[in-house]
């Protein structure tokens, strides 16, 4: 099976690579997902539309991309908002985990094959732990927590750039009588009272964080896969640490082929997170402003660059360019649904289709180039300037209405733009507002305005916005989510 060649930069080795499946053309795509104590803020959203992309762009390219997305539902962190709510923590974590979901579907992040449970793969997590204990990479303290030791792992430090040297006292970590090192982090957590726990051959207790993760991609993808993702945030020391439980625990190196990470989002130049409260809810943003605008500010700038989030700016500017960059897009697609691909009229102007054509093997081109998206989203509005060019578009057949939209149906594709609400244009509404239009006309003509006011004003209840102008009245859809 042919796929296409791309490039991408790989955090492991500091440089642009090709990529080369380890058994093309499958490809194992893992990426570190939510720890749902709490809302999912837009922070969260920039990484999981990024990755959207990334499963959308190889999957076009002849790619069989299994995806998986973890939920680490039992931490600390989960465990003191549940104390703080008198909720159930794994009750708690599964009820935001359900709400973040919902954001996504509304946020079209709909690429993920499997979002596995951190709990749901104890059993593996204790096998790992045993094979690091027996190896002599971890051992047991005093009160039944398990502690992998760093020292033991010469490799340490590469994919941050972190020397071990730099963890130890004087540093950044603080002295634990339970450690041998400062450095040293823990896997398995001792039970406390009250908190959920698994018998293991150490006593009781709870999986520390980075263990979590090795344990469910040597399960679901091996000892070794082709992509981890994440944000630049988790590359020290949760990447690390990964790195060192896998390859101690099976001999395999490197785990992940190819590392990306994506850049912060920043409001007022700090990092966006809830520990420090500086967030803004992803479903409030989508209510206001809707997916695909957030989609676009997203995309609209290089994956691996940090990106300034203005509440009152941001949004309100990736709104109104949203609306520009859609605007052929909705009036295409209209168009189409209105005739079909049997539609009667115009070829398109010699060439034409060609630049269109042309243009699909160029956005190709430029995602193929280490997911320039920002790039790839300045070609569709030349584009747009383009079809504009072409005057009034009702004169053309279906035929030539659908070789103008090529590049936004990859725009749809790849990006997730372009794409209207499920009580949009398609299905039922793609026949019942061009009724409604011809009803506003016929009244229009006999000179009812009432009428025509009644019937334009009950479309727009619906979320649905009329523009009259020479060439007939346009709509489009301008509810939000």
């Amino acid at each position: 099976m042919s796929v296409r060649r791309f490039h991408v930069y790989d955090s492991r080795t500091r440089e642009t690579r090709v990529f080369a499946p380890i058994t093309p053309p499958r490809v194992g795509l893992y990426v570190c997902g939510m720890t749902p104590y709490s809302a999912a803020h837009v922070g969260h959203a920039r990484t999981m539309v990024f990755f959207d992309v990334v499963a959308r762009a190889l999957r076009r390219w002849g790619y069989r991309v299994f995806y998986v997305q973890n939920v680490t539902n039992l931490d600390d962190k989960v465990i003191a908002r549940a104390a703080e709510s008198g909720d159930d923590p794994l009750g708690l974590a599964d009820h935001q985990f359900r709400e973040y979901l919902a954001s996504m579907e509304r946020l079209g992040v709909r690429s993920v094959n499997l979002y596995p449970y951190a709990t749901d793969y104890v059993p593996e997590i204790v096998a790992q732990i045993r094979t690091l204990v027996d190896k002599g990479y971890a051992y047991r303290a005093d009160d039944g927590s398990v502690y992998f030791e760093v020292a033991k792992f010469a490799p340490y430090g590469a994919l941050s750039g972190q020397r071990v040297e730099e963890l130890r006292p004087g540093a950044r970590l603080e002295l634990d009588p339970r450690k041998r090192s400062p450095e040293d982090f823990v896997i398995w957590k001792s039970a406390t009272p009250g908190e959920p726990s698994w018998e293991s051959p150490w006593g009781p207790g709870r999986p520390g964080w980075h263990i979590e993760d090795t344990a469910m991609t040597g399960r679901l993808l091996g000892d070794r896969y082709d992509l981890h993702g994440g944000g630049i945030d988790l590359i020290f020391p949760h990447h690390e640490a990964e790195v060192a439980l896998a390859e101690s625990a099976t001999g395999v190196a490197p785990l992940a082929n190819y590392w990306l990470h994506g850049g912060l989002l920043l409001l007022e130049g700090t990092k966006m997170s809830k520990s420090l409260g500086n967030v803004a809810r992803l479903d409030a943003v989508l209510d206001e402003y809707g997916p695909m605008p957030l989609r676009l500010f997203y995309l609209n700038a290089s994956y691996r660059s940090p990106l300034e989030f203005d509440p009152e700016k941001s949004l309100v500017e990736a709104r109104e360019a949203y609306g520009r960059l859609a605007q052929p897009a909705t009036r295409l697609a209209e168009l189409i649904d209105r005739g079909g691909a049997e539609r009667e009229g115009e070829e398109l102007p010699d060439g034409v289709e060609v630049e269109a054509d042309d243009l699909v093997e160029r956005l190709d081109t430029l995602l193929a180039s280490d997911f320039a998206t920002r790039e790839a989203i300045a070609a569709l509005y030349s584009w747009g300037r383009r079809v504009g060019e072409l005057g009034n578009l009702t004169r053309f057949s279906g035929a030539g209405l659908s070789g103008l939209y090529g590049p936004y149906a990859w725009g749809e594709e790849v990006l997730g733009l372009f794409v209207r609400p499920a009580t949009g244009a398609s299905g039922a509404w793609s026949e019942i507002v061009p009724v409604a239009l011809e009803a506003r006309a016929r009244a229009r003509a006999r000179g009812d305005f009432a009428e025509a006011d009644r019937i334009r004003d009950a479309l727009a209840a619906q979320g649905v916005r009329l523009e009259d102008g020479p060439d007939g009245t346009r709509w489009e859809f301008v509810a939000s989510g």
